[in-house]
């Protein structure tokens, strides 16, 4: 026993020394870009998380959950022993086939469902599709994102602008509208915001409002689904290394500093905030609902 525990602590470090700190390398990709050409390559916990079964038998639907901060939650959700649906854009499929065979390795059920959230009618196929493939939903979980910056309101597009609100706010609405009739009591739906939903970058005028948005429509949601026993909760996170930076997320020369400006003086590994969800999906966090939890390095936005 003593031998286990002393691998287990190993393998479950998760001191600042382990990851990364700027200077990164600029490097540019094509939205909405791959996990696996990052340098350095994100920790999403595929060889650090190790589950306790605190998610047994649950099923669940991520969107964006090829690469990033739903990666991360996908991997840790299938070693708690969940089974899962991640949806993608096409272009990811890389990143997902490798979140496909973790998640199979796990020893649980998955599903890959490719497609642009930003198509009501799609969304509505997403969650037939899920429940359909899993036998049921338990947990939602809204984390697929857009964020490209934009120095000046004179230069957003229209386009651009409502991909942005699209992706982020309108097919959150649509995927959870489409959920809610599949949900039981003791279900969760959990968000992911920012905290520039609070502390808003110039640069991200629309993506700032989006993460706004999901903050209002989880506090509200939180109310309005308590008489039914669901659960809604958001997950605010601060400076992530994940390909959304990458891919015209940031300049290149805030890439190359990314997370400098933090207490912990580097950004966050995706498998770094994972447990974060795990715990705002698990039964034992059963009176938490309509909150926020925010993890940016010590900032204390939040």
């Amino acid at each position: 026993m003593a031998g286990l525990n002393k691998e287990k602590k190993t393998i479950n470090k998760t001191n600042s020394a382990r990851f990364p700190a700027p200077p990164f390398q600029q490097q540019q990709q094509p939205f909405p870009g791959l996990a696996g050409k990052m340098q350095p390559r994100p920790d999403h916990g595929e060889d650090s998380y190790q589950g306790s079964g605190r998610l047994n038998g649950r099923k669940v639907l991520i969107t964006g959950g090829d690469s990033g901060i739903g990666r991360a939650v996908a991997i840790a959700y299938a070693r708690e022993g969940a089974d899962v649906a991640i949806n993608y854009l096409p272009e990811e499929e890389d990143d997902a086939r490798e979140v496909v065979d973790l998640i199979k390795k796990a020893g649980r059920n998955v599903l890959a469902i490719p497609g642009d959230i930003r198509d009501e009618a799609f969304c509505g196929h997403l969650v037939t599709q899920a429940v359909k493939g899993l036998g049921g939903l338990d947990i939602l979980v809204n984390n697929a994102g857009r964020q490209q910056f934009c120095e000046s309101i004179e230069e957003l597009t229209t386009e651009d602008f409502d991909a942005t609100f699209k992706t982020n706010v309108y097919a959150m609405f649509w995927i959870t509208k489409a959920a809610i009739p599949h949900l039981s009591p003791d279900s969760v739906i959990i968000n992911t915001s920012s905290v520039q939903a609070y502390e808003p970058s110039e640069i991200l005028l629309d993506y700032a409002q989006t993460k706004a948005a999901i903050v209002a429509f989880t506090k509200s949601l939180a109310k309005q689904l308590a008489p039914k026993g669901i659960r809604v909760n958001a997950v605010a996170p601060g400076p992530y290394w994940t390909v959304l930076q990458c891919c015209g997320g940031q300049p290149q020369e805030k890439v190359e500093k990314f997370g400098a400006n933090a207490p912990l003086g580097r950004p966050g590994q995706p498998v770094e905030i994972a447990s974060l969800y795990v715990t705002l999906a698990a039964r034992e966090n059963s009176y938490t609902s309509g909150q926020v939890w925010c993890s940016d390095g010590g900032t204390g936005t939040l």
